[in-house]
């Protein structure tokens, strides 16, 4: 348990950092740019990627990936600045529902009755998440950032889906996949920013390099411990995923309460209990 104690913290320390990015006027894009080039890096030395299999027959789905995971990247920072970490979290724990519908509603996987009650306090813990809170000038506290929190949600779940095809691929190790996809999302980010920079609409900066960095080892962090946490207790697959997302949104929540004061209304409140009953109900289900 002590690997998923780690991956939960990686987890929580990069929505930390994406907080703190506005305060510090930090260049997210830049970081996220940054953050892939570690990734690279550090697949490469950890998991050594079998290079050979580069003409693979999945590049599309290689392709998609590294599209989805830079902007979704941009979605979690915005999402994070908007609505807090506690909100972020919650929305990105309950991702986990878009694969599970996926797999009835596609590929014709059974579906108990505990699986269904799961499903459905899940969907209601993120209708109770979303702020709906008036600010003081009359506009909802949502206004448009609910629609960030479902970009997360829809997000981290259709890569959810991707990676889980991923995992069932014969011919191309997890983790060979893992490093191209990588490389692909450095190039993609690389180009996005190299035309916002030509557009003048940011500016080069070293310091944007460092942090992307630190942000890149972090999120390496989660992967790696998540993976080695799974290896450690294979025999108990289900007893590492409800860990990992109940830690986070309990571990997030706590953050997002005590150290950066963030508001919760009574039913947002709800709606975090709601989200940890759901994981457990579809863990066991």
């Amino acid at each position: 348990m002590f690997y998923v104690f780690l991956s939960i913290c990686c987890s929580v320390i990069v929505s930390i950092l994406l907080k703190l990015a506005k305060r510090y006027h930090i260049d997210v894009l830049q970081a996220i740019t940054w953050n892939y080039s570690t990734a690279i890096l550090l697949t490469g030395l950890f998991f050594k990627p079998q290079l050979h299999f580069i003409q693979s027959v999945h590049s599309n789905i290689y392709l998609l990936l590294g599209i989805l995971l830079p902007v979704l990247f941009l979605i979690i920072a915005a999402s994070v600045r908007l609505t807090g970490i506690v909100r972020t979290d919650v929305a990105q724990r309950l991702s986990l529902l878009i694969p599970i519908c996926a797999a009835f509603l596609l590929f014709h996987e059974r579906l108990n009755s505990l699986k269904v009650v799961g499903i459905i306090v899940g969907f209601v813990a993120i209708v109770c998440s979303i702020p709906w809170q008036k600010q003081r000038r009359g506009k909802k506290a949502g206004g448009a950032s609910w629609l960030y929190l479902l970009g997360v949600f829809v997000g981290f779940g259709i890569i959810d889906i991707l990676f889980k095809q991923i995992s069932l691929f014969k011919d191309v190790p997890y983790t060979t996949s893992l490093f191209f996809i990588y490389i692909l999302a450095f190039i993609i980010s690389l180009l996005f920013l190299a035309v916002q920079i030509y557009r003048k609409k940011t500016r080069f900066s070293w310091p944007h390099i460092l942090i992307g960095w630190v942000l890149g080892i972090v999120n390496f962090g989660n992967i790696l411990f998540y993976i080695k946490a799974h290896r450690a207790l294979a025999n108990a697959p289900s007893t590492v995923f409800a860990a990992m997302n109940i830690g986070v949104v309990v571990l997030a929540t706590l953050v997002g309460l005590i150290v950066f004061k963030e508001k919760l209304s009574l039913l947002n409140k709800i709606g975090i209990g709601l989200a940890i009953i759901a994981i457990v109900v579809i863990t066991n289900s």
